[in-house]
């Protein structure tokens, strides 16, 4: 009944006339079903913040800042980046930060003035960050103090700094006009508006270049599904949206903020009203204080963070009406411990190319295929292509996953050859093997890290899920070490939270899976895996350490 109902209330919601009406229009010389109302630019989405007033926005360790405090320094600073700097359309601007809640007015003030943001990554290294400045030819930074002293060569504002890494943010503040209006800048929805860089941890960082259409299907896309989640629960009946008048839902956001997905939840929170929350560093007592304290109704991250909050706080976790998880591989036992705190588990799959989730799954959905990644979002269209021949592979059949759609970015920022290799007539090859059955998508492995055994395929994350079904196991990871006659063999990385040995682990994945893909070797591992900042497990660290510890 509940596949029925979702039916209908995408038909009722997405056919003509409906509050997300989705048409036929040809972008960039490619048909695509796109959003035909909504905001077209992320400039609109933080013009219509004005909706929400004193509504508190932004709670950061004893900051607090409403809505309508935001949007005026939003507008006096995207004024000044035109007025004083002299910054014009297309020029960029970099932010690079912690999740501090200046980050948020900074973004939007790039973009309602027509620049294009760069969001770096808050954990790069000095030289990291100068290939992202120098890559980018941002013309101005604005840096936390830890990153601060490690930029040379482009002006900077430091926040929450003294002032030696550049000019400080307060005294920028201080001389912002106490009311202004948005500057009236032209832009269109297939303006550049974010370069985002992936992660590198397999080479030099690749900057993808998303519009502004990219990131409003993105937002509308999440938009629709919790519109959809909230029919379904009112027993497929589209409740009336909520109004100022109604409590007001918050989040605790643990995404990085230069990451797809802790930017989406940035922007939906813009739209929606939603009070958004963040940490200056993970730690599971201070979220489990700041969701009580705040009234949170929800919480997002990668897998690792959201377990060791529901595992190290379930009374907080309880509390939330659902936990949204992304950025990395999620185990089914993840799921399944969210639902049974009563708390909705959900999750997007996508990447930087994707402008976050193209594939999402939630609630009881979830709950039931807890091993699928879910359903294709409107307007994607979605091929399973065997890599080797090129070829379209039927229903089951596992291949890599290419994508196109209005969210699909249309390459890498100078970089003709990566775009042309990755970009294939607006079809993004995401390098992601999967399957599609009967509309549900699974993602199983990366190309690259597939182990190939004596010629059988051995997806790493269904051997991952299978050790997190054991007790003793904190966490995993699945590599392939060198073998002279099979070519590969699996080996298992594993933090352990009980007793365990070797052997027990192997015989519990022995009664779950296929005799090959049971791991030969089962290197134990102290302290936390390796992983980004987005939570992957850095594997080719992984792979030479237990190529090593075997010899």
């Amino acid at each position: 009944m509940s596949e029925e109902q979702r039916r209908r209330l995408l038909a009722e919601l997405t056919g003509p006339g409906g509050e997300f009406e989705i048409v036929e229009r040809d972008v960039g010389g490619i048909p695509m079903r796109v959003y035909a109302t909504g905001p077209a630019t992320l400039r609109d989405v933080v013009a219509f913040t004005a909706v929400h007033g004193r509504r508190d926005f932004l709670v950061h360790e004893g900051y607090r800042c409403d809505f309508a405090e935001h949007l005026r320094i939003v507008a006096g600073l995207a004024r000044c980046l035109r007025e004083e700097y002299g910054l014009r359309p297309g020029d960029r601007v970099a932010i690079a930060m912690r999740n501090y809640p200046e980050w948020s007015p900074v973004f939007w003030a790039v973009l309602a003035a027509g620049l294009i943001a760069v969001p770096l990554n808050a954990w790069w290294t000095g030289p990291e960050l100068a290939f992202g400045l120098a890559d980018s030819g941002a013309r101005l930074v604005f840096a936390d103090a830890e990153r601060a002293r490690l930029i040379e060569g482009t002006p900077v504002v430091e926040v929450r700094g003294d002032g030696s890494g550049g000019r400080r943010w307060e005294e920028l503040l201080a001389a912002l006009p106490t009311e202004a209006d948005l500057p009236d800048v032209p832009i269109g929805p297939d303006d550049d508006a974010t370069i985002m860089y992936t992660s590198g941890t397999t080479g030099r960082p690749k900057g993808a270049v998303a519009s502004h259409r990219n990131h409003c299907t993105n937002l509308l896309n999440s938009a629709l599904n919790r519109r959809i989640a909230a029919g379904l629960a009112n027993g497929g009946v589209l409740p009336d949206p909520p109004g100022p008048q109604d409590p007001q839902p918050g989040v605790l956001l643990t995404f990085p903020l230069f990451h797809i997905a802790g930017l989406t939840g940035l922007y939906l929170s813009a739209l929606s009203g939603v009070k958004l929350a963040t940490l200056h560093r993970w730690d599971p007592d201070v979220a489990a204080r700041l969701i009580t304290a705040e009234g949170l109704t929800s919480a997002g991250g990668v897998p690792t963070v959201m377990r060791d909050l529901v595992e190290r706080a379930p009374q907080a976790a309880a509390r939330l009406e659902g936990v949204n998880m992304g950025g990395a591989p999620i185990p089914p036992d993840l799921v399944h411990r969210i639902g049974s705190l009563g708390t909705g588990p959900a999750s997007g799959y996508g990447l930087t190319e994707t402008t976050s989730a193209v594939v999402g799954n939630s609630g009881a959905d979830y709950l039931a295929r807890a091993d699928s990644a879910g359903r294709c979002v409107p307007g994607a269209e979605l091929r399973v292509v065997d890599p080797e021949t090129g070829r379209d592979l039927p229903d089951g059949e596992v291949g890599e996953l290419w994508f196109r759609g209005p969210n699909v970015v249309r390459g890498y920022w100078n970089d003709p050859a990566a775009t042309a290799e990755a970009f294939v007539d607006g079809w993004f090859r995401t390098g992601d093997l999967g399957h599609v059955r009967d509309g549900w998508v699974s993602v199983v492995d990366r190309m690259k890290d597939v182990v190939i055994r004596g010629g059988e395929n051995v997806y790493c994350a269904e051997v991952e899920a299978a050790l997190f079904e054991h007790p003793a196991v904190a966490d995993a990871a699945v590599v392939g070490v060198p073998h002279p006659t099979l070519g590969e063999e699996v080996a298992a990385v594993v933090r352990l939270a009980g007793e365990a040995d070797a052997e027990q682990l192997r015989g519990h994945v022995a009664e779950r899976l296929a005799a090959f893909k049971v791991p030969a070797h089962v290197v134990f591992w102290d302290g936390p895996l390796p992983r980004t900042p987005t939570g992957k497990v850095v594997k080719r660290r992984l792979r030479q350490e237990v190529t090593a510890r075997i010899g």
